[in-house]
């Protein structure tokens, strides 16, 4: 069982680092010191932030079903262990028992939590989509920059100064001092920074591919040669020494300079180290306990899972990998301590949906295949394989025959006992293996592809791309109206009567905003297209285009319709519906980034890149 003792010490140890100087170069260090510190405090660039108190957030009544979650980071704070995963955030008392639970979506705001850090008073949490999270044990705060692209961190550090360090994708290191957040240091702008470790007066930094840096005592440090890879995972300190995990293996620094090689030719994901021995924590080949010693031994994790997190409480090894785990040695012997909620589903990542006419649900995933449910997700079976891996659309053919899935690597077809009885790719005639969307309709189907229209039918497969007038053979969404069939494409809207090309749509030629229609749904006498960047417009039938929305990115074929209500899926801005007006509903959604959505049977299912949800429709309206 866990123990989570009291005397837990949040801060990691400090790096004392032998000052083997004279006195005049301690006063020059110094003063150099002060000198770039006034010189960056001068030059660091505010940014604006909205600073506000998290409420329970009021949603509609709205179903999670449950998905494979995992433990992604651990920090301890004011007597609790405290586990983060992409659902949510879960305290643990000293009796292992789970003693609140924060849903993202729910009591937090949507988006997946990446990582925790610890200063003397809050518990700091960076998030994919929703920014900083700040917990003081009663309340949380959220720090969320006015700049959009700044609404995702990819990692946090407290400091024992209550200032929080915050790791970005493009913008280095910033920092938060609980007024104002700023660039940290002008060396690291632009960086993508993967790890931090250390503190205020000794700092490692590690990057996607610039290697790994050190700020300390005034001055800054790179390091790209020492490493065998400049793309660092992974930073653990202990005593003078640091560790710098890269997909190669490891280096030790000691005191500021290469020592040796470690664990080389492993993925090195997460790192702890002591005295005696480095745990090193790989994508899937468990965790490679490597002596420090000479005379010590080596020992492997049984669980071959990603490990996120290797972390020691009360001088006892855990790991998270899904699960967490103790060491019940030094070394060796590690045994299961806690697991996340059981889902329903397979994976959080969903990329589509479809509702059968029995009822069933149908549930694709961005790279985990497919899951087959009932309406109550009590049965759910998988399919995943080299062809069913990453699916782009769910299609069921009118009167409930065979199913449709498109996938990056081929058209599936399923028959009602959910038996695969077809194949097609590339080899059986289509333009490409890669299908993006898949329409049935009475004579067989239409399958579109990023090089141009596969029509099938009893006579065969043939092909419609460029030089049959289709506006841009990188086609990704399809609707149909009788024998009319409207096909999106990266360069423009195709309409096509009787398997031929029309008229064409783009910004040159017509009001369309933007050429790239990633969604298409009939309404009425009206087509809805669903851009990548100009929200939703619509086309009527004398040919005039209207937008109907703000700008923003519709995911790839997250559009549905029931009745006269249309739903839409969008990139970072949660869900939109139309019945005659608009309405945005982000409230209830674990991610603002909902990348499908399924009517049928009173219900709406917005699929998202962090769960499923299901609403009642008379709730959304």
């Amino acid at each position: 069982m866990l123990r989570v003792l009291v005397r837990w010490q949040w801060a990691a140890p400090a790096i004392f680092i032998p000052l083997v100087v004279t006195g005049s170069l301690i006063g020059y260090r110094v003063s150099q010191a002060r000198e770039q510190a006034a010189v960056e405090s001068a030059g660091a660039k505010l940014i604006p932030v909205r600073f506000q108190v998290v409420d329970p957030r009021p949603a509609p009544a709205v179903e999670n079903i449950p998905s494979a979650s995992q433990f992604r980071d651990a920090a301890f704070f004011r007597g609790s262990l405290y586990l983060c995963g992409p659902a949510g955030l879960y305290a643990y008392s000293s009796s292992d028992v789970l003693s609140k639970s924060y849903r993202t979506g729910r009591e937090l705001p949507p988006g997946e939590l990446i990582s925790l850090g610890v200063t003397p008073t809050e518990l700091a949490i960076a998030t994919a989509g929703a920014g900083i999270l700040l917990f003081d044990g009663d309340r949380f705060r959220q720090i969320l920059p006015a700049d959009p692209h700044l609404h995702t961190f990819t990692s946090v550090l407290g400091l024992s100064t209550g200032r929080l360090l915050l790791g970005t994708s493009n913008r280095g290191v910033l920092v938060w001092n609980g007024k104002t957040l700023e660039e940290f240091q002008p060396a690291l702008k632009g960086a993508h920074i993967t790890a931090m470790a250390g503190s205020d007066s000794d700092l490692w930094v590690g990057t996607l591919d610039d290697g790994l840096w050190r700020l300390h005592a005034g001055q800054v440090d790179h390091f790209t040669s020492e490493l065998p890879d400049n793309h660092v995972l992974s930073i653990t300190l202990s005593g003078d020494s640091a560790y710098a995990g890269t997909p190669l293996g490891v280096v030790e620094f000691c005191a500021g300079r290469k020592s040796r090689n470690l664990a080389e030719g492993y993925f090195a994901r997460s790192l702890e180290a002591d005295n005696e021995s480095l745990a090193v924590g790989t994508e899937d080949e468990g965790i490679v306990t490597v002596p420090l010693l000479p005379k010590g031994e080596a020992a492997d994790f049984p669980v071959k899972a990603p490990v996120d997190r290797i972390f020691r409480l009360d001088g006892v090894r855990y790991s998270l990998a899904g699960s967490l785990y103790r060491s019940k040695s030094a070394s060796t012997d590690w045994v299961p301590a806690l697991a996340p909620e059981k889902g329903a589903l397979t994976d959080r990542n969903i990329s589509g949906l479809s509702i059968a006419h029995d009822g069933r649900i149908w549930v694709g995933y961005f790279d985990r295949g497919l899951d087959v449910a009932d309406a109550s997700f009590d049965s759910v079976r998988h399919f995943e394989d080299e062809h069913l891996f990453c699916i782009n659309r769910i299609a069921e053919e009118p009167g409930g025959g065979r199913t449709a899935v498109a996938t990056a690597n081929g058209l599936v077809i399923f028959d009602p006992s959910l038996t695969v009885r077809q194949i097609l790719g590339r080899k059986d005639g289509l333009l490409a293996d890669h299908v993006t969307d898949v329409l049935f309709r009475p004579s067989g189907m239409v399958i579109a592809t990023p090089a141009g229209l596969s029509l099938a039918s009893a006579d065969g497969i043939h092909s419609l791309y460029v030089m049959q007038g289709l506006v841009n053979n990188h086609v990704y969404s399809l609707a149909a109206a009788g024998d009319r069939i409207a096909a999106g494409t990266l360069g423009g809207l195709s309409m096509l009567d009787r398997d031929i090309v029309t008229v064409s749509y783009t910004t040159a030629n017509s009001g369309l905003k933007h050429n790239w229609i990633s969604a298409l749904e009939r309404v009425g006498n009206d087509w809805f297209a669903g851009t990548y960047g100009a929200g939703v417009m619509r086309l009527d039938s004398t040919g005039h285009w209207s937008a109907m929305t703000p700008g923003f990115e519709v995911n790839p074929n997250a559009m549905a319709r029931t009745g006269g209500v249309l739903y839409v899926g969008s990139l970072g801005q949660g869900l939109w519906i139309y019945s005659g007006r608009w309405r945005n509903v982000t409230a209830g959604l674990p991610s603002l980034n909902v990348t499908a959505v399924a009517a049928a049977n009173g219900y709406l299912y917005a699929g998202t890149d962090n769960g499923l949800v299901r609403f009642r429709e008379e709730d959304l309206r």
